[in-house]
This record gives structure tokens, C-alpha cells and sequence, in this order.
């Protein structure tokens, strides 16, 4: 089984990633973004939190790349620190929404019966809920930080994951390998974790690759509302709170972060719908 998905990877899935044009250029992006969110502290040329009276919104110019805020701070600076912050939020955010959606959404196609009715009332039930006003809602009964945002995003995104797993396994679980497993005296467990759960992937890799967008987004929206990441801690969401109030005189503050998010969102959708043309099945005779 091993030795088949590392041939497929090669055969099949890379070849046509490397084949579509936007979705490598959204790998690229990605890419980029991941090393420039690690390497901030190096590459930065200022402190993200230094205040400086002197140079309070200056334009763009080659000592301030992206202009200074209402502070004095450098923005370019902020934004780069704001990268590892909302990349920080997509990763434990998505990381949390698919550990929970593939759990429910495992035990739910496998089991069937009342299990599956239960797990699946309780997705129906999330799904009645606007996602985004469950989170405020829920934020604002929490003190603001960092982990609570990415708990509560995870925590509210997960149905989508435990649908898609869900389907998978209701396909799988029949195959002639599952009830080989079964025969030899298999465990349940093992029959998930060990034989299912490995070819029920694809789909996720699909929806975390898009979710990391969204929880960025969503990121982004609760910081710009100021119950996200506090000040003085850089996010792309609250350095656009703070250049809304500058906008007529002071543009930078709000194009550049806007610019960042509307980059990064873009580039990993790109790429998840790359993954998802090239896990296709109905699309490989094509090329």
C-alpha cells in the first residue's frame, strides 16, 4: 500500500500539480510566505514595536518601504511579523478543525447505525449556526489572546472536514482489502487508523489547504474588529484597524496588509484547488 501511493505521488499527483501554472504559482507563494514568516526577525529592518515620534505616518520611502504608522513604527516591518502571526493562526486553527472533523467523520462512516445519525445531527446542528458570528460570540466571553482564536476557529470549522472524511469512508469500508482486514481478526482501531484513514485522505489535504485561507481571513476580521490579536503584537487584521482611522491622508497603512492578506488567501486557494484538480479522478484521462 505504501509502495502504491509513493508510485501515485510521483506518477500522478506531481505531474499534474507541476502541470497547472496557477497552482504552482500559488506553491510558490506559499513557500515564500513560510520562509519570510520564519525568517522575520532576521530580515526585518526594524523592531516591529519601536516607537518613533519623529517619524510619525512618513510615506513610503527607501528608509521606510511601506511608510510608518500613526507611532512611528515601520511597516513593513509590522507586516512581516504579522505573516508569522496569521500563518501561525491558519496552521493550529486548520490543524484543530481536521484532528476533529476526520475523527467524527471516521467514526461515522465506519460504525453507521445510530452512531452515524448522532455525529452527523451534531454536524447539522454547527452548520445552522453563521460560523463567523458563532466566533464572536463565543470571543467575546473569552479574555483576548492568540490561542483562544485559534482554538475557537478550529473548534467552529470542523463539519465541513468531518462531511467530506465522512463520504470517503462510506466508500472505503466495503472494499475488498477491509473485509480481508476483518476476516484475519483485525481491531476496529486498526482497521481505521491503519487501513481507511490513509486512503480517506485526499479530501482533507483539499480542505486544509482552503481552510487555511478562511482561518486567515477569519484571523484577519476578528483583529481588525479588535477582539483578535491585541496591540502591541503585529497582525495584517489590527495594523488595518489602525489605518482606517488615517485612510484620506495615509493609504500605505491600509494597502499593505491588505495587499498581504489578499496575496496569501489567493495563493492558498490556488493551491488547494491545484490538489484538488490533481486528486481528481475524472480528470486524469484528460491530460
Amino acid at each position: 500500500m505504501n509502495s502504491f501511493k509513493t508510485s501515485f505521488i510521483a506518477a500522478v499527483f506531481w505531474p499534474r500539480l507541476k502541470a497547472n501554472r496557477l497552482a504552482m504559482t500559488g506553491l510558490g507563494v506559499v513557500v515564500v510566505l513560510f520562509l519570510v514568516s520564519l525568517s522575520a526577525p532576521l530580515i526585518a529592518p526594524y523592531n516591529p514595536s519601536e516607537i518613533n515620534a519623529w517619524d510619525v505616518l512618513q510615506p513610503p520611502s527607501w528608509q521606510h518601504w511601506f511608510g510608518t504608522d500613526e507611532l512611528g513604527r515601520d511597516v513593513l516591518t509590522r507586516v512581516l511579523f504579522g505573516a508569522r502571526i496569521s500563518l501561525k493562526v491558519g496552521f493550529v486553527a486548520i490543524g484543530i478543525a481536521v484532528l476533529l472533523g476526520s475523527a467524527v467523520g471516521l467514526l461515522a462512516g465506519y460504525y453507521g447505525g445510530w452512531v452515524d445519525t448522532l455525529l452527523m445531527r451534531c454536524v447539522d446542528i454547527m452548520l445552522c449556526f453563521p460560523a463567523f458570528f458563532l466566533i464572536l460570540a463565543i470571543i467575546t466571553f473569552l479574555e483576548p489572546s492568540i490561542w483562544y482564536i485559534m482554538a475557537v476557529i478550529g473548534l467552529t470549522g470542523w463539519m465541513g472536514v468531518a462531511r467530506l472524511v465522512r463520504a470517503e469512508v462510506l466508500a472505503i469500508r466495503e472494499a475488498d482489502y477491509i473485509l480481508a482486514a476483518r476476516c484475519i481478526g483485525c481491531s476496529d482501531l486498526r482497521i481505521i487508523l491503519r487501513h481507511i484513514l490513509p486512503n480517506a485522505l485526499s479530501p482533507v489535504l483539499v480542505a486544509a489547504t482552503l481552510g487555511v485561507a478562511g482561518a486567515i481571513l477569519t484571523e484577519s476580521a476578528l483583529s481588525f474588529l479588535g477582539i483578535g490579536v491585541q496591540p502591541p503584537t503585529p497582525s495584517w487584521g489590527n495594523i488595518l484597524t489602525s489605518g482606517k482611522d488615517y485612510i484620506e491622508f495615509a493609504w500605505w497603512l491600509s494597502l499593505y496588509p491588505g495587499l498581504a492578506i489578499l496575496i496569501t488567501v489567493l495563493a492558498y486557494n490556488l493551491l488547494g484547488e491545484g490538489i484538488r484538480d490533481a486528486l481528481d479522478p475524472r480528470t486524469r484521462s484528460s491530460n
